[in-house]
């Protein structure tokens, strides 16, 4: 079991794959066990239930989310910042998910 879960979620978890890729590639630069999955913002409910993750990042399409979310759960919850999704910058995404945690 990974030691740090981070859930990603966007309309179809299609647009995240690739931002998945990326930030597991900074995970392993850094020598941290993560497990990093995305989502469909329909299938979210029954993946935090599953994998329990310790951070749940939104894609920028699926902001509308974020109360709901932060209002039903008790982990950081956080939109992706525009530019680092659509320039799919894996290692700042991945910094920010493990900064999220520290609080």
């Amino acid at each position: 079991m990974a030691e740090k879960t981070i859930m990603l979620c966007c309309a179809a978890g299609m647009s995240t794959t690739l931002l998945v890729s990326k930030m597991q590639k900074a995970a392993e630069a850094e020598g941290i066990d993560a497990e990093i999955f995305a989502t469909s913002a329909a299938n979210a409910d029954s993946k935090l239930d599953e994998k329990n993750p310790d951070v749940l990042l939104l894609g920028p399409q699926v902001r509308y989310l974020e109360g709901q979310f932060k209002d039903k759960l008790d982990i950081p919850v956080e939109v992706i910042g525009m530019q680092d999704y659509r320039m799919m910058n894996g290692e700042k995404v991945f910094k920010r998910a493990m900064s999220m945690m520290k609080k």
